[in-house]
This record gives structure tokens, C-alpha cells and sequence, in this order.
């Protein structure tokens, strides 16, 4: 009776391993919808980029000014930057 067994328990194992190799069609076509979706709802203004209007509110002078403090203040080193806003028994409040 072992000897009629051992086929069967053969042909269910490699039929439960060849269930591995079946397509999955319910879950291709929904693939990646979610990251879509999530990225066009981060998306405020679709058309932003064919507008050739400046924006409004900081001159062409002052946002260069701005932009580079911003790139010197990676290249120059705050001498403010570590010290402690705590008084950390020293004495001075």
C-alpha cells in the first residue's frame, strides 16, 4: 500500500509547486496604480510647467542674494552652530 501512496504524494507535491508558477492577471493589471495615484495627487498644478509667467513676490535680485547664502552656508562653518542653547552649569542663564 506504501508503494501506491508514494506516487500520489508525489504528484501533489509538484502540483502544489507548479501553483507557484501560475500567473497572477487580478494583480497585473491593478500593478503600480497606487503609486500613480499617489503621485499625481502630490501634483497641485499639472500645467505649471507650460506657464511662462515669473512668479510672483521675490524680485530676480533678491532670490539670487538668497540662493547663495543658502550654497555658502554648506561651505562656511556657523561659529553659533554648536554652542548650547541650554546653560549647562556654567553659572550664566
Amino acid at each position: 500500500m506504501a508503494t501506491r501512496r508514494d506516487p500520489l504524494v508525489l504528484v501533489l507535491v509538484v502540483g502544489a509547486l507548479l501553483q507557484g508558477c501560475s500567473g497572477t492577471p487580478r494583480f497585473n493589471n491593478q500593478f503600480g496604480s497606487a503609486v500613480r495615484t499617489n503621485l499625481s495627487a502630490q501634483v497641485i498644478d499639472p500645467a505649471a510647467a507650460a506657464n511662462a509667467n515669473p512668479a510672483i513676490g521675490v524680485d530676480g535680485v533678491a532670490a539670487h542674494a538668497a540662493h547663495e547664502r543658502y550654497q555658502r552656508s554648506f561651505k562656511e562653518i556657523d561659529a553659533n552652530a554648536n554652542r548650547s542653547l541650554v546653560g549647562g552649569g556654567s553659572g550664566t542663564q
